[in-house]
Formats: structure tokens, C-alpha cells, sequence
């Protein structure tokens, strides 16, 4: 089947998954996560194929980490489900309401974008993830992950298609794509497609960007910081900057550059080197920082680095402007914390740093949609549309106005007949 069917085919199916009830929906998806369980077996089989091949190729090891789709990610990909299906049904939801009129009211009503189509990487659960959370908001979906993992999404997507078909849920609705002339063809679709996710770095997301007159919700790479200021905790510090950076290194939420406050710099230095040497964490420091403790110097080229991986560049700043300077000019605008007891330093921190999530005194890893309670994710936007963050099921939603009347004509109001009163009802 060509990419124009596929894009067909989810068009139509849209259109009438857009009216699914919630009740279908919400067994679908539990029909979803019975069928992952059910194959396990074939799907942990083509997840080792790959691994096998990407293992050939030297895939670097973190990269493998998030390729690795096994039993525990099963069940994790499983509890996605099931949160999902808790959550209320988002789609026709009434928004605002005014009466114009007496016998005439607008309703803003909120509805599924349509067919979007998603382009993301080696993470087969990222897979499972994006398609319900289409299914849950009424969207179809086209989805291309990366190459590496093309045995695991090939049976994933073939597992959902399978189970939603049998839930009453129109066929077409998924479809995968598997080349990168696959994305090409896509991108020239914006007659079928409504909505394009890139995820990945910021010269992919600007390449969709400028071969496509699709809508582009960009995902780019993740240059996160935590900010240690001068009035921080400094074994809180510690704690949070070991796991911003270390529990899952290959992701797009971990920390990349830590900034310290030269107040606490002589104080924090030495025991966050001892918590990250213990990890095996690369460290990579401005002079200040190769002044107090021994570690490789930085380059101007660390700074705006997404390494993904057991490196992590340290600098040391005057204070908390220098902090806001350095995130704005060098970050992904992704996500970024602070670490202060100082309430005034955090809440200047969270005005002026402009990123989609700022945080205070908490794990730069936490940027993530299943933590926030949307369920999951299909990617963490960066841009500045209608959705910003963690896009979970509202990202995936736009609205309609609906106008019921009782036989009005405009020329009443123009000709001055009628006044309109605009009476908010919601």
C-alpha cells in the first residue's frame, strides 16, 4: 500500500473515529493491553532481533537501554493503558457557551485534530504510547519509528490494529510507516494530514518544518539544567542533580548541563563529583569548575549538547541571573530546575527561564506526560502553539463552534431588528 492509501485510509477512518463512543474506546484499549500481554512472547522475540542487529552495529549503550522492549516494559506500557482508560474522555467537551440571542447559542466543543502523523525514535514503547493516547482522543495516526526498532514496531502496530478491529474501532485508523522515503511522502500529504510530531533533534524538527505545509508541532532535543543557587540544600542539590541526570540518561527530560552558584560552588563540587564518579558520569567543567574539582574542560560546544548519555558539563555562574542568561540562550527550552531554599530566587527562576517546564526543587525528569497524569505522551512540545509541554490527550484535541439556532438571519442584526446580548452560559 502506497503512503498516500495509508494517509487515505486514516483520513477516512478519522472521520468516524472522531464520533466513537467512550465506552468502545475504553475497551479497545483494554483490548490493546490484553493483547500485549497475550503476545509477549513474539513481540519480546522481534524486540531481541532487533537488539541483535543494533548490538552488530555498535549502537551505543544507552541508545540500546531504550530500545529494549521486554517484559517490565510490557507491563509498563500496560499501566499506561489502564491510567489512560481512568481518565474522562476529552473529546466533545464543552468548553464555553454563550447565547448570542435569545434562541441562539455558541458552543466552543472540543474535537479530535485528525490524522497525525508521528515520526519519533528508537523507543519501541513510545510506539504504544502515541497510538492510544490517538485512539483515546479520536485521532488516527501514521507513525515512523526509528529504524533500528523495526521488527519490534512492525508486530506492535500490527498487535493494536488487530485488537481495535475487533473492538468495533474503523480499520485504517493506524498505520506504520518504514522508510525515511516513507516520511517524505507523508510530508507532501497535507490534504490527509492535519498535524505532523517530529521528535528529535532541533535540525530534524526544522527540516519537517521546511519540506512540509502540514502543521508542525515540534518535539527538538532536550538540553535540560538543574540550577544549584547559593541558598540551596546542598544534599537536596546533590540528590536531584544525580537524578536528573542518571536515572534514565537516554531520554529527552534528563539533565545535560548543571549550573552552580559560585557561593555554594567550593561546598557542592566535591560531593556531587563523588555521586556522579560513582555512576560512571563523564564530567565536563568550565575553569571555575577545573579549579575546585578535576574533570575534563568544557568546550563552547558542551553547552548546547544533547549527549543522552553518561556526560554531563558543569559551569559555575555568579547566581540565578547568569543561570537565566546561560538556560535561555544555550536550551532546548525543554525543561529546567532550580534547587534554592530561597522562594524570591525560584519564583524569578520560574518567570524568566523560557521553557516549557521549570521546576523547583525537583528532578528535571519528572517533564514527562504519564508523571503530569495525561496518561502519556506523544511527544514534549518546545514550540509555542496550543499545546507546550508534555502534550498528552488535550495536545491532540482543537475545538469546533457549534451554533444552534431557531430560524435567525444576520440581516435582523445588521438592519438593527435584533441586538445581540452575549450572555456567557460557561
Amino acid at each position: 500500500m502506497s503512503i498516500a492509501e495509508k494517509a487515505k485510509k486514516a483520513k477516512s477512518a478519522s472521520i468516524l473515529l472522531s464520533a466513537i463512543k467512550t465506552e468502545t474506546k475504553n475497551a479497545a484499549l483494554a483490548r490493546i493491553a490484553e493483547a500485549l500481554k497475550s503476545k509477549s512472547a513474539e513481540i519480546i522475540a522481534a524486540n531481541q532481533k532487533d537488539l541483535r542487529l543494533a548490538e552488530k552495529n555498535k549502537l551505543a549503550s544507552p541508545l540500546l537501554k531504550r530500545l529494549k522492549f521486554d517484559e517490565g516494559k510490557i507491563a509498563d506500557v500496560c499501566a499506561g493503558i489502564e491510567s489512560l482508560i481512568k481518565l474522562d474522555d476529552p473529546v466533545g467537551k464543552t468548553i464555553s457557551a454563550t447565547e448570542l440571542d435569545e434562541g441562539l447559542n455558541l458552543y466552543k466543543v472540543s474535537c479530535p485534530i485528525g490524522v497525525i502523523g508521528v515520526v519519533f525514535e528508537s523507543r519501541p514503547d513510545a510506539l504504544v504510547q502515541i497510538s492510544t493516547l490517538c485512539l483515546k482522543s479520536g485521532n488516527a495516526v501514521l507513525l515512523k519509528g526509528g529504524s533500528e526498532a523495526a521488527n519490534t514496531n512492525k508486530i506492535l502496530a500490527k498487535v493494536i490494529a488487530e485488537a481495535t478491529a475487533k473492538s468495533g474501532i474503523p480499520i485504517g485508523w493506524i498505520q506504520l510507516l518504514e522508510t525515511r522515503q516513507d516520511v517524505a511522502e507523508m510530508l507532501k500529504m497535507d490534504e490527509d494530514i492535519d498535524l505532523v510530531i517530529p521528535r528529535g533533534s532541533n535540525e530534524f524538527v526544522r527540516y519537517i518544518m521546511n519540506h512540509t505545509n502540514i502543521p508542525v508541532l515540534g518535539h527538538a532535543e532536550g538540553i535540560c539544567h538543574v540550577y544549584v543557587d547559593g541558598a540551596a540544600d546542598i544534599d537536596m542539590a546533590v540528590k536531584i542533580a544525580l537524578d536528573s541526570k542518571c536515572q534514565y540518561v537516554a531520554v529527552c527530560n534528563a539533565t545535560e548541563t548543571l549550573l552552580v552558584a559560585n557561593k555554594i560552588a567550593k561546598a557542592f563540587l566535591p560531593k556531587v563529583k563523588a555521586a556522579f564518579d560513582a555512576k560512571n558520569v563523564e564530567l565536563r567543567g568550565c575553569k571555575k569548575t577545573c579549579s575546585i574539582i578535576k574533570v575534563k574542560p568544557a568546550t563552547e560546544k558542551d553547552w548546547s549538547t544533547e549527549y543522552l548519555d553518561y556526560i554531563l558539563s558543569i559551569k559555575v555562574v555568579d547566581g540565578v541571573d547568569e543561570a537565566i542568561e546561560h538556560i535561555n540562550h544555550y536550551g532546548s527550552h525543554h525543561t529546567d530546575a532550580i534547587v534554592t531554599q530561597d522562594k524570591a530566587t525560584a519564583e524569578k527562576f520560574l518567570d524568566l527561564v523560557d521553557s516549557a517546564g521549570v521546576f523547583w526543587n525537583c528532578s528535571t525528569r519528572f517533564s514527562d506526560g504519564y508523571r503530569y497524569g495525561l496518561g502519556a505522551e506523544v511527544g514534549v512540545s518546545t514550540t509555542k502553539i496550543h499545546a507546550r509541554g508534555p502534550v498528552g490527550l488535550e495536545g491532540l484535541l482543537i475545538y469546533k463552534w457549534k451554533l444552534l439556532g431557531s430560524g435567525q438571519i444576520v440581516a435582523d442584526y445588521a438592519e438593527g431588528r435584533r441586538k445581540f446580548s452575549h450572555k456567557k452560559l460557561v
